[in-house]
Parts: C-alpha cells; structure tokens; sequence
C-alpha cells in the first residue's frame, strides 16, 4: 500500500463528487442481513458511516494505510485501524467488504483479488470502484512535467495500467469463481472557484509530489502545473469548468 501522506480536510473539499462513485457502488450489493461489512481503505470515515446506518446489526471493520485518515475516521466515532490492505485477510464471518478508490495504490491488487474471493464464505459480497481517469490530461499533465528535467526523478506516478477495464475485472473475478457486476461511468463534474482542477487532483493525484518536495519547490510544481491545467480543462463563461471523471466499478458475490 502507499506510504503517501493523506489530508483528510483536503480530500473532503470535493466530499460532494468523490461520495457520488461510493452510493452508486453500494447500490449494487445485494446484502439483506450480513455479519460483518469490511470498509477496506476507509479514509477519513465519513462513508463508513453510511455502511453501518444501512446494515445496523452487522459488525463494521474499517481500517486504512494512513495514519491521518484513521485519526480523521476516529473523530467521527468510526472504530478504524491502521493496516495495510495487502495484509488483510477476511474474517470466518464478513459477507460484505467495500473498497472505494483504493485498489489503484496496490499494484499487487490483481492477484489479491482472487485470493480475498476465495478466502470469503459462500454468498458473501466484494464491491470495489477505482478511477479509470489515470490517463486523462488531470493525471498524464501531471507525468509530463515531473519528465522534465527541473523535477526528473522526483517520483513516480501511476498511469492507467494501474487498474483494469471492466472487462479486466469481470473476467478476472470470474475466472475466481464468483458472479460478476462490472460497469464505468463517467461523471461530468462542475467544478468552480480557482484553478478547481488542480485543487481536486491536490487532495489525491498530487500527494506523492506533495510528500516528495520541499513546501517551497511543491508551490513552484503547482505553479508550472496551473496553467497547463487550466488549457486542458478552460473555465465557461459562467465561471465553471467541466471535469470528466471516470471510475470502474466491479460487485462480485462468492458461489
């Protein structure tokens, strides 16, 4: 799992938008009554929450890698420990594990996968969503000025072979034995204020670069980053700015 530091008040500045993909997920599982519901990478809380008021009789396990998002999710009253994701291993009893815009920091995510399937009971639910945006110009502008010399070698950012199509997923959880929900969609989201695209990719895409330079370096980066952002994503007459955001999603249910 990343080691990235995480701000939880910056990732909620977009609370609105990033829940969206979450609520459209839990949709999908089909869970009437389970034991226990895992929220695998349960950032700061706040859709832990959700979890536990829609399943109230199940014991709710939440953990996340960061220690600042588990402070974050404590705050809110969410029992959350610290753990790496790639150490998890179902309890006899969790017939529901959610993991939402998490699986794209484990490049081992792929064959985790079905292992966690067969290691869940019979009939159990495993919901995961993960971006499917690491090749847009938010992300690929970001790669691009990290190549140049001034910031070569700086760190290394993901692209879109961190994660699979749909496709991908399906035939993967199949192939695990479960049955298989895959689906995209693509959210036009209506961001405003100053340079909004790069205060949304600050809270998540950027923290690598964040925890790899010096304060003063990292506003040079942003201020180089702006103006290529702001060509890519121009701001409407009305003062908005539309802000394509995909995400891939998969609901798997264990024969």
């Amino acid at each position: 799992m990343s080691t990235t530091s995480w701000d939880p008040a910056l990732y909620l500045g977009f609370d609105d938008h990033r829940s969206r993909p979450f609520h459209d997920l839990l949709a999908r599982v089909g869970a009437v009554a389970p034991r226990r519901v895992v929220d695998m990478g349960c950032g700061p809380g706040h859709l832990t929450a959700v979890l536990a008021a829609r399943w109230p009789g199940a014991a709710i396990s939440a953990f996340d890698s960061s220690a600042e998002m588990v402070d974050a999710a404590r705050a809110r009253d969410i029992d959350a420990g610290q753990a790496d994701v790639r150490d998890w291993t179902p309890a006899p009893d969790t017939d529901v594990v959610v993991t939402n815009a998490v699986l794209q920091w484990v490049p081992e995510h792929m064959d985790l996968l079905p292992r966690w399937i067969a290691a869940l009971p019979s009939g159990a639910w495993f919901a995961l969503q993960v971006p499917g945006n690491l090749d847009a110009p938010s992300h690929a502008l970001v790669r691009e000025l990290l190549a140049e010399p001034r910031w070569h070698g700086t760190t290394d950012l993901r692209d879109g072979t961190a994660v699979l199509d749909p496709a991908g997923y399906a035939d993967l959880l199949s192939d695990a034995g479960a049955q298989v929900d895959a689906w995209e969609t693509t959210y036009l989201q209506r961001l405003t204020g100053e340079d909004p695209v790069l205060q949304w990719i600050s809270g998540t895409a950027l923290r690598p670069v964040r925890d790899a330079l010096s304060p003063a370096d990292y506003a040079e980066f942003r201020a180089e980053l702006a103006p290529r952002l702001r060509a890519a994503y121009p701001v409407r007459p009305d003062g908005s700015t539309w802000f394509p955001f995909r995400r891939i999603f998969a609901v798997a249910r264990t024969a």
